[in-house]
This record gives C-alpha cells, sequence and structure tokens, in this order.
C-alpha cells in the first residue's frame, strides 16, 4: 500500500499570511479578530470577523500575471498566496513530470464577492452590466483551476465542496488519488474570502455566530458555557502531498505522514448536526480503522469546535465515546478561539496547527476557555499549553448538510 506523507505547506489567515507568523501567534495565545473593517457592519447583530490585513493580492503574482489577476475574487487571490507558500516550503519542482502532480483546493462558499457586486450591478443598471467573467468568477472550483494554470499542473484537477469540512476532504481525497497511483504529489486545501454584507448579514440571522462585539477577542470561545456562535474568517491554506518513495527519492523535507481519514454523513439535518454526534464519531472511527491505529494511541484531537451551542457538545459526546473513558493521554482542544471559523479553509488551516504541534511538541492552549460548559463530558480539553510527544493526531471538520471529516496524522 501506498504511503502518504506532508511535504510543505502555506497559508494566508487572520493569525498572519506565512505559516511562521501563524504558529508563532497561536502558540502565543494572540487572537487574531477583531471589529468588521472591510464595510460599514454597523446596522448588523455581528460586528467582528476574523481580517485578514494589509493584504496586496499583487505581492503573490509574477509581473506577467498581475494585470489578468486584478478581476479575480478574493478568494482566488488567498489561494494563490498559500499555494505559493506550499509550492516553496515544499521544493517540488511543479514543472517536471506536471503531469503527475495534482491540484485538490475547495470552497465552501466560492466568489460570494462577484455575485454580490454583480447582483447589485444587475439590480441598479440592469442586465447589461453584468460582467462577461461573472459565471467563471464566482464558481468555487475556479482557485483549483486557477493555480494550476499559473504552476502548469497538469495532473488530477478537482474541487470539493462540502461546507466547513470542504478542506478536509480536500486533503483526505488528495491522498486517496495519491494512493490510487493516479498522482506521485498532491496541492490539498481551501480558501474562503466572504468577510461581506452579505454573508455576515446571512450568517447574522441564522443566529449561528457571535454577537459579542465589545469584546472580539473573547467571542470565540469553544467548549465555553458562555459561547454564543462562531466568527466568520476568511483566507486560505493548502498542503503539498506527495507519495513516500516519491518525496524521499527527491529528498523533501517530511513533516508527517497521512495515516488515514474518514467521511460520513449525519442524514439528520440541513444546518444542525446529530445532537449526540452519531456520524462525527462514525467518521472518526473510520479514520482511526483506516489509519491502523486505535483510540488510545491518540495524543491530540483538533476539534471543528466551532464555539455553537450545540456544535460543541455534539462533538465532545461523539469523542467521549471513541475514547471510551481513557482520557489521561489524550489533548482535545480547538484553535478556533484565534483564527475564527474560515468555513472551507478552516480544516486545512487546523491541519498545519496540528502539524506544527506535532513538530514541536506544544498543544495550543484554548483561549477564552474561562468556564468549561457541565454539559461537554470530557475532562481533557486544555486551558493553557501543554508540552508532550505527538505520535499521532485526529482533526475533525463538519459542515452544514451533515458532511463530517476527519484525518489522521502521525509522526513519522
Amino acid at each position: 500500500m501506498k504511503r502518504v506523507v506532508v511535504t510543505g505547506f502555506g497559508t494566508v489567515n487572520p493569525m498572519g499570511k506565512n505559516v511562521k507568523d501563524t504558529w508563532n501567534n497561536v502558540i502565543s495565545g494572540k487572537s487574531g479578530i477583531g471589529p468588521i473593517t472591510k464595510f460599514d457592519a454597523s446596522h448588523l447583530p455581528t460586528r467582528i470577523a476574523g481580517e485578514i490585513k494589509d493584504f496586496d493580492y499583487k505581492e503573490y503574482y509574477d509581473e506577467a500575471d498581475v494585470k489578468a489577476a486584478k478581476r479575480m475574487d478574493l478568494f482566488c487571490h488567498y489561494a494563490v498566496a498559500a499555494m505559493k507558500e506550499a509550492a516553496a516550503d515544499s521544493g517540488i519542482n511543479t514543472k517536471e513530470n506536471p503531469n503527475r502532480i495534482g491540484v485538490l483546493l475547495g470552497s465552501g462558499i466560492g466568489g460570494l464577492n462577484v455575485s454580490y457586486a454583480n447582483s447589485v450591478a444587475l439590480h441598479e443598471k440592469g442586465a447589461r452590466r453584468i460582467s462577461p467573467f461573472y459565471i467563471p468568477l464566482s464558481i468555487g472550483n475556479i482557485a483549483s483551476g486557477y493555480v494550476a494554470k499559473l504552476y502548469g499542473i497538469k495532473g488530477p484537477n478537482l474541487s470539493m465542496q462540502t461546507a466547513c469540512a470542504t478542506s478536509n476532504h480536500s486533503i483526505a481525497v488528495a491522498a486517496l488519488l495519491i494512493k490510487s497511483g493516479m498522482a506521485d504529489a498532491m496541492f490539498a486545501g481551501g480558501t474562503e474570502g466572504v468577510i461581506n454584507e452579505l454573508a455576515v448579514g446571512g450568517f447574522s440571522n441564522m443566529r449561528a455566530i457571535s454577537t459579542r462585539n465589545d469584546e472580539p477577542e473573547k467571542a470565540s470561545r469553544p467548549f465555553d458555557k458562555d459561547r454564543d456562535g462562531f466568527v466568520m474568517a476568511e483566507g486560505s491554506a493548502v498542503l503539498v502531498l506527495e507519495e513516500y518513495e516519491y518525496a524521499k527519492k527527491r529528498g523533501a523535507n517530511i513533516l508527517c505522514e497521512i495515516a488515514g481519514s474518514g467521511m460520513s454523513g449525519d442524514a439528520y439535518d440541513l444546518v444542525a448536526p446529530d445532537p449526540e454526534g452519531r456520524g462525527a464519531l462514525l467518521s472518526m472511527e473510520m479514520a482511526l480503522e483506516q489509519a491502523g491505529v486505535s483510540s488510545d494511541q491518540v495524543d491530540y484531537i483538533n476539534t471543528h469546535g466551532t464555539s455553537t451551542p450545540v456544535g460543541d457538545i455534539a462533538e465532545t459526546k461523539a469523542i467521549a465515546k471513541l475514547l471510551k473513558g481513557k482520557e489521561d493521554n489524550v489533548t482535545v482542544g480547538s484553535t478556533k478561539s484565534y483564527h475564527g471559523h474560515l468555513l472551507g479553509a478552516t480544516a486545512a488551516l487546523e491541519a498545519i496547527i496540528t502539524i506544527k504541534a506535532m513538530q514541536n511538541g506544544k498543544i495550543p492552549a484554548n483561549l477564552n476557555l474561562e468556564n468549561q460548559d457541565p454539559e461537554i463530558p470530557l475532562t481533557c480539553i486544555n486551558k493553557d499549553v501543554v508540552e508532550k510527544e505527538i505520535n499521532v493526531a485526529l482533526s475533525n471538520s463538519f459542515g452544514f448538510g451533515g458532511h463530517n471529516s476527519t484525518v489522521v496524522f502521525k509522526k513519522m
């Protein structure tokens, strides 16, 4: 059986515009959440988000590509930025045998900025003012196709769209493509750029996001009894996955192994999770079975942990069932308290943070966990940074529609 390893990664997100800054800010307890500055949110119930500051897309393109890039939606620019760091970090040459390298980047929502702008143009000025580029620039798969074009990558190219589980599914399916022999290497992850009035207003009216506007850095508080919803965020994260022998032959710096993955559907509700976490449990059990490890070998679980009242309880119920009371050797946490919820890009960012925790032997604290909700059935959720060796880690992400995903990372 072919083995799949991670050889590099890149990100832009509210914590930093590269992996180094992101990790340093997370492990030092710095929040990336603040007041919304991208538009006037004063009339909305929620006026906070995890924004990327001082982002200039032109810095990430060759001079010949800048002019054409101007029309691209923000989620594509974020993908290009993360891709550039990931490619450099892995040292992979995409022009050498490009037919054996692929791209799998997903987006939970896609080009909502383009859709919003063209809807306004239609309403105010008529159909002739709709951009001829509107359709190709708004579809969620265009980021995957666009970065492949920039890098000349001709292998498998596809895009996942499973809401907030998107980039975990991207990583899992990319690994399966490599194991099947269809590719030697894949760029996998997600991208999202929808901090705009339409998205924030929509999530606000769902009562899904926090309204703790006076304390934005304390708004995302997974597992805390005073949590009141997630915090929207933006950005992209990309991992480079390679077949182990291929990576070893080219002398790549191997960071960890993608040991297994799990996927399931709740078949319960469009947006609410199964309250008993049955789908989440199935996903985790499948991932561990694929990885060939037992639950008592798991050192760290990076949860979906969005800070919603119902979601946190459902997931931790599933984790409790998975662990069967054996909590002494495992640490459970969520890093959304730092960077917020990047929707379709979140899982890839959390995968990077999980791998960095494995490399450094440090698990981030659960920021803002002041009073753990008594309905959370776990005793292994850490309030402070935990220093420990991590050999096996799980990362969960779940999405609207009942999509559940789990990836298992293993130290080499």
